[in-house]
């Protein structure tokens, strides 16, 4: 009977095994099944392949993490310019992240060094690539100044690494952030092994580049359609040989957007984005109401710590007064004359530096006097110009190379590359993408419900629209129209300077805004609510930039009582 008692007891303990073992298996397998068709997904043989186990979006390098949510945008405080352009009105920002600090020298001449590997200046048909990213170091001359150190040393100088670059444009800016959203993403595929060890080092060339935008769309066509480099992932879809011992195509060995191993583009940050991200109201708040109005990204009415260790201390870098940039010698207000180092002040409550002074940062937005809240008050944005790939004879998307790449002269006279090779070529959509829709009916939206047609006082509302552009003198912002064009004869490049007396304004759909305030500005400018515009292709010694980049998935990660993300409701 003895024996029956442990016979029977360690069939009871097998059985449990058994079934934890089939519970197991059943949540594990589970999660790889189809909840729409019982397939299995992400199967060895092939099918439909998902990123099954992905969690949450990592951070790119350089960028924080910032919560989305509502906020006042707009003035807040004094508006002793009485300009009207920063009415208050409210709006909500969706989650996103950004760089902790602005982009610094070092970071800036990484890209230069990159460029300059992979497009050789010395080749005509390159040089214009590299060139035409460097940034304006005559920006730092002045009439009656003594400027020459910084227009010598301030870009390239070890001393100056950690400050923010200027002489950058908005342009410039705009092509550092598609060239970082590639070396982040082929990075990230080597790692993952979708791409050959060191291939970014060894075996890149002007003919044989890495593309986010190429590879997905069409890997084979990456680093010059050079299957060495671009490799296929083993035992996911490989190929099966069938009854007659042919191969079958792989598929499914390629990383795409469902992989969840490729990151959203670095870009700049929105107007909405940035004022919010720089306000950081996170800081002031109870439950769901903001506690007061924040005139400075830190807590107070004032630039000056309160904290007994530091009191007295700015909290940023701008100008106090007339000939005053840093204080006295010996005993320094804000510790620069100039720029100054990134991150040497205290960081807001999104722990993000010098969202305040140091230098100026431009965001993507195209400037006009009034944000618009009646027509979006989510994610505002004035600046959406919708492209989409270029689709040759051969059905394929149509690859950049060195007999194709576009050049835009601008209006000073730069001439900076509108593409490079390895990229896919883009035109805008057409009436394949907006016949029929109510949310965008063209490729260009800068101008909508403010500068177009329907927006001028000419314009009549009974009448038929004729698809006529607005004659110069009708327009809602008649600004100076400075061309730039090539003597056909001898070849020389010819300005042509827009002297017209009758001009009303400097606002057209190539003024960018910029925000937060710099080492030149006077305290009254560091208010995130304050704005200004600027030409996009023009640099100046005072404004800089920094990258966000779009989140995806829930608005927040942080966890709720059940362990799950919370809801973005």
């Amino acid at each position: 009977m003895k024996v029956n008692k442990n016979v029977t007891l360690k069939l009871l303990v097998v059985l449990a095994v058994m079934f934890g073992f089939a519970s197991c298996s059943k949540k594990s397998n589970s999660k790889n099944s189809s909840t729409a068709t019982g397939w299995k997904i992400n199967d060895k043989n092939g099918g439909f392949q998902y990123a099954s186990n992905f969690k949450k979006q990592d951070a790119a390098p350089g960028l924080i993490a910032i919560e989305g949510g509502t906020f006042t945008m707009g003035r807040v405080q004094d508006d002793v310019m009485h300009d009207w352009n920063n009415t208050p009105n409210q709006q909500h920002v969706q989650s996103f992240f950004m760089d902790e600090s602005e982009v610094t020298n070092l970071m800036y001449m990484e890209y230069l060094d990159w460029l300059k590997r992979t497009f050789d200046p010395n080749q005509d048909n390159y040089k214009n690539i590299y060139i035409g990213a460097l940034p304006d170091t005559l920006v730092w001359r002045d009439r009656l100044g003594y400027n020459e150190t910084m227009t010598n040393n301030y870009l390239r100088h070890p001393a100056y690494k950690d400050y923010p670059v200027v002489g950058v444009n908005w342009i410039q800016a705009v092509e550092f952030c598609k060239w970082r959203t590639n070396r982040v993403n082929e990075d990230i595929l080597e790692k993952n092994k979708f791409l050959k060890k060191d291939a970014k080092l060894l075996d890149a060339s002007a003919e044989k580049s890495f593309d986010t935008e190429t590879y997905i769309n069409s890997p084979t066509l990456t680093y010059g359609g050079d299957e060495e480099i671009v490799l296929k992932k083993e035992g996911r879809g490989a190929p099966k040989k069938g009854a007659e011992g042919e191969a079958s195509e792989a598929k499914n060995v390629y990383a795409q957007r469902s992989s969840g191993l490729i990151q959203p583009e670095y870009r700049l940050p929105t107007e909405a984005e940035w004022e919010y991200a720089a306000v950081a109201n996170v800081g002031n708040r109870e439950y769901n109401l903001y506690q007061g109005k924040k005139k400075y990204p830190w807590s107070g009415s004032y630039t000056r710590s309160g904290k007994r260790q530091v009191k007295g201390d700015q909290l940023a870098n701008f100008k106090q007064g007339k000939g005053d940039y840093g204080g006295i010698a010996g005993w320094s207000d804000d510790g620069a004359d100039i720029t100054q180092v990134v991150k040497s002040y205290p960081p807001n409550d999104f722990g993000l530096y010098d969202m305040a002074g140091n230098v100026n940062e431009w965001v993507a937005d195209i400037y006009r006097p009034i944000v618009d809240d009646e027509a979006n008050d989510f994610n505002y944005y004035r600046g959406n110009v919708y492209m989409k790939n270029k689709i040759g004879e051969d059905g394929k998307v149509e690859i950049v190379t060195s007999e194709t790449i576009m050049y835009d002269t601008l209006a000073n006279g730069k001439i900076i590359a509108r593409n490079i090779p390895g990229q896919i070529a883009q035109v805008p959509v057409d009436e394949k993408e907006t016949y029929l829709r109510q949310n965008f009916d063209k490729s260009d939206n800068r101008n909508y419900r403010d500068g177009d047609k329907q927006s001028t006082r000419f314009f009549d509302f009974g009448a038929e629209d004729d698809g006529e552009k607005v004659a110069d003198g009708k327009k809602m912002y008649d600004s100076p129209q400075h061309k730039v064009s090539v003597d056909t004869t001898s070849s020389e490049m010819v300005r042509k300077y827009d002297k017209s007396s009758k001009r009303t304004t400097l606002i057209d759909d190539n003024v960018r805004v910029y925000k937060g305030g710099s080492w030149r500005d006077r305290a009254y400018w560091l208010d995130p609510a304050q704005r200004r515009y600027f030409p996009q292709e023009i640099a100046t010694d005072d404004i800089g930039f920094r990258c966000a980049m779009s989140k995806v998935g829930p608005k927040s990660n942080k966890k709720t009582a059940k362990g799950k993300p919370k809801s973005s409701r």
